[in-house]
This record gives structure tokens, C-alpha cells and sequence, in this order.
């Protein structure tokens, strides 16, 4: 309660005292002058309505707005401050985030975070309509191009996580030997995306390369005063390799994604990354991981019309290019409603070493990157360095932001590649609420069943209002 007494506290009086202009104003100060005014005029409460519009204002206006997310899984949700701004030149849509949260768990992220988004500028030759027959005079003009752009990310991020729950390593692992234990991670790099266009062909599958380059910094402790045991009283650098000794990583990464859209209904997304996970001082931790995620999206009332709006997925940090307001919440009766059908799969090469368990992926109710799989079990339930996971799922509006959202999920790890395949699979359903507003992130209220191991509720706000749409993952 004192950490949102703070955190509103800061709001209120940095806004207040940026309400004076002077002549000689400063682009900073008229940031904060205009967030100001805004914010007086949507918190001037004139009925019950005028609250939610004070809260949106408060937690999506730009340049400072609260920060505010779920945690991790396990960690709680996290509430802080992000300030966030904008500056556009002729070929660069430049944006920055800082921001810091905390949760009651005690556990915190905070970092920077550097959006660089190329915007060049075409000339085309346009017909002077003042002239006529053979002398007609081309003249040039601007114009923006309406290909995707390059974006490079640049960020520094530190995030400490008092509860990550083990349960040891492959498909068959047991409920009886859960664990517990805390995390430090530091991350600081950059990547870039690059669209390909100049073919017709590759134009029309939307295509684009990914890089990446971080450096990776892990400190795993182990914790007390929980329910169950701390994870170094049950297991060992061979039950969880890497638990006695974390080198830093130089981690590399290369991609390609393709997003074409078929019959204005059917749109795809494929991509396919390697990643190479290199510690200088210690060979034996050294790896490489690939994945292929295939995605399908069939959008019922089409793509145009259903497709996902940007500002829906960007949260406030990108959903004001220019540093205006975010969207209001839409109360449109369009129906929006979508059945997707995903395939992902990763495997783990280590010919001479063993991948370190805080780097493998996980399935099981929430991953640590919030990502739902096998919803129905407990988070972070299987993990091996191999795992495939087959989601079905169906989505649609109700009223206004709210809509519903349905689920199935099968899928398994494996410790060795030769062993994952589709026989085994462990299967998940769920069901829940959603709402998607402006600027504000989807939030997702969903009750999992099936399995072997019982039910599980799930509240998930996307980490879009954490600040930084360049946040890397921590996997």
C-alpha cells in the first residue's frame, strides 16, 4: 500500500509543478506542461465515467505515466513510474523509456530502453494537373514509404525475482520434488529488424531478418521462508546443471519472419531464430538453440476490419509515435473475433556441455516471460532444454474492450532431442476474459482445467505498461 502511495505521490506532484510556462520553454518542460493539462482535465471528475478516464490518462500519458504490469510468475505485480519520450527527425522516429516497478514480493525490474525506427523518405514523380496533352511536367514529392520499417532496439535491464519455482529437469518429473529459488538477471544489448521488400514476392510475404547480440548476467540464490525447499537442498550441478556457478554469456541471435496475409482473412506468421549462448570463461556452458514458431491467424470478420489494431499491442510507450496522446478506449459495436492454431518447437544443441537450467525453457500455467502454456499446471512445471507445444485457441468480442478468449494447449519436454515427438503430450484447456483498451495492454483473466494435476486460476496483464517495448526476454 506505501509503494502505490509513492508511486502516485511522485505522479501528482511532478505534474503539478510542471503546470508554469515560461517563454523561454524548453521541449522538456513542455512535455510534462501538456501531460499536465491533460491530466487536470480527464481527472476532473464529473461522474462515475470521469474515473476510468483519470485512470487511463494517468497510467497511458506521455512523457511520465505510471508503470505497472505482472511480474514474472510467482513474483506478484509490479507498480512503478516510466518516463517515456519521442522525437522524430526526417528519417528517424526516435523513442526512450526508463522505468523502475516493484512488487510486494520484493522483487523489481528497472532499465532503459532505445527505440530507433528508420523512416526514409521516397520521391515520386506526380503529374502537374495544370499542364495537359505531351508537355504535362513531373514534378518530385515526398512521400513516405509504406513498407515496414528497420527498427533497432538498444537497452540496459536489471530484474531480481524472489520465487522461481523447480521441479527438476524432463517430461517426468514430479509434483513431490517442487524447489524454490531467487534470481538476478542483467541484460544489456541491442537487436534489429529488417524487412526485405525491394521484390514483389518478398513484399507480399512480408518478410524481415532478425538480429541480436546481449550480454547475459545470471546470479541464482537460493530461498528460505517458503513453502517448500530451497532449491540447493535438493539438488545439485547434475539434477540442475549450472546451479553452483553462473559465467556471464555473450548471447547471439539471428532470424527470419515472414507475416503474409491470405485472402484478407488467413494471416501467418512464421519465424524461425538461432541462438548461440557463449560464456568466454567457461566452455562448458557453451550452446546453441534454434526454434520455429508457426503461427496461424484466421481472422472471421477479415483482417482489416478484426486484424490487431497497433495501439491495442504496443501499450503507451509506442502507441503515441509523436508524443500526443494514447488512443481513448474504443466502444465500438464492430465484432472483432479470430481462431488461431500455433506450432512451436526449440531444441538445444550441446555437444560438450550442458545447457544451464535457468536457460531452458519451460511449460506449465506461465512461463517467466508471462507466456501461457499448459495453463492447467503449475508455472514453470516441465523444463528441459527441448520442448514442442501445440496451442489451438478461439477469441472474440463481447461489448466495447472486453471479449472472451478459449485455449487448448498440448505439449511436452524432452532432456534429449531424439526423444521429443508428439507421443506423451501433456493437455490444457482454458477459458477467461479479456480486455484490450487504447493504449492500455490486453489483460487476461482465465480459469485452466484438465490434465493430471488439477486446475489453475490465472490473472496476466501484459508487461506493455512496465515501460519498454524493447524488453528482451529473460529465456
Amino acid at each position: 500500500m506505501r509503494w502505490i502511495v509513492a508511486v502516485l505521490f511522485g505522479l501528482i506532484s511532478t505534474l503539478t509543478f510542471a503546470q508554469t510556462t515560461t517563454q523561454d520553454e524548453s521541449w522538456f518542460h513542455a512535455d510534462f506542461r501538456r501531460e499536465s493539462e491533460r491530466v487536470r482535465d480527464a481527472c476532473t471528475l464529473h461522474n462515475f465515467m470521469s474515473v476510468g478516464s483519470c485512470a487511463y490518462t494517468l497510467f497511458t500519458d506521455h512523457p511520465l505515466h505510471i508503470a505497472a504490469g505482472s511480474m514474472p510468475p510467482q513474483n506478484g505485480f509490479g507498480l512503478g513510474l516510466a518516463y517515456v519520450a519521442t522525437r522524430n527527425t526526417q528519417n528517424w522516429r526516435l523513442s526512450w523509456d526508463v522505468d523502475a516497478v516493484g512488487a510486494t514480493s520484493a522483487s523489481w525490474r528497472a532499465g532503459g530502453y532505445l527505440k530507433l525506427i528508420h523512416t526514409p523518405v521516397q520521391p515520386i514523380t506526380v503529374i502537374n494537373p495544370a499542364t495537359s496533352g505531351m508537355a504535362k511536367r513531373a514534378q518530385r514529392k515526398p512521400k513516405v514509404r509504406e513498407h515496414p520499417f528497420t527498427v533497432f532496439n538498444l537497452y540496459a535491464q536489471g530484474i531480481s525475482l524472489n520465487k522461481l519455482n523447480y521441479f527438476g529437469l524432463g517430461n517426468e518429473s514430479s509434483l513431490a520434488d517442487a524447489s524454490v529459488f531467487g534470481m538476478t538477471q542483467t541484460i544489456v544489448g541491442g537487436n534489429v529488424t529488417k524487412p526485405v521488400f525491394e521484390l514483389p514476392a518478398l513484399s507480399k510475404l512480408n518478410l524481415s531478418l532478425f538480429g541480436e547480440m546481449n550480454g547475459r548476467f545470471v546470479n541464482i540464490r537460493g530461498e528460505g521462508g517458503q513453502s517448500i525447499p530451497s532449491i540447493q537442498l535438493l539438488y545439485s550441478d547434475i539434477t540442475a546443471p549450472g546451479l553452483s556457478h553462473q559465467p556471464g554469456f555473450l548471447q547471439l541471435g539471428e532470424g527470419v519472419r515472414i507475416k503474409p496475409v491470405i485472402g484478407n482473412h488467413l494471416e501467418l506468421n512464421y519465424a524461425g531464430t538461432l541462438q548461440e549462448f557463449v560464456a568466454p570463461s567457461s566452455s562448458q556452458n557453451t550452446f546453441e538453440r534454434w526454434a520455429i514458431d508457426l503461427n496461424h491467424t484466421f481472422h472471421l470478420y477479415g483482417y482489416t476490419e478484426s486484424g490487431p489494431k497497433a495501439p491495442n499491442m504496443t501499450g503507451p510507450d509506442e502507441c503515441a509515435p509523436s508524443g500526443q496522446k494514447c488512443p481513448e478506449i474504443s466502444r465500438s459495436r464492430n465484432l472483432n473475433g479470430s481462431i488461431g492454431v500455433r506450432l512451436l518447437l526449440s531444441e538445444s544443441m550441446n555437444s560438450f556441455s550442458k545447457v544451464p537450467f535457468y536457460f531452458q525453457p519451460t511449460l506449465g500455467g506461465q512461463d517467466i516471460d508471462s507466456n501461457l502454456t499448459l495453463p492447467s499446471y503449475r508455472d514453470y512445471r516441465y523444463r528441459a532444454p527441448n520442448f514442442l507445444l501445440l496451442q489451438e485457441s478461439f477469441e472474440h468480442s463481447i461489448w466495447g474492450p472486453f471479449g472472451v478468449k478459449v485455449i487448448a494447449d498440448q505439449g511436452r519436454v524432452a532432456l534429449n532431442r531424439s526423444d521429443l515427438g508428439f507421443n506423451h503430450l501433456r493437455h490444457s484447456f482454458a477459458a477467461g476474459l479479456t480486455l484490450r483498451a487504447g493504449g492500455f495492454p490486453m489483460v487476461q483473466m482465465m480459469f485452466a482445467w484438465a490434465g493430471a494435476e488439477g486446475h489453475h486460476n490465472i490473472f496476466n496483464m501484459n508487461t506493455a505498461l512496465l515501460g519498454g517495448g524493447a524488453r528482451p526476454p529473460l529465456d
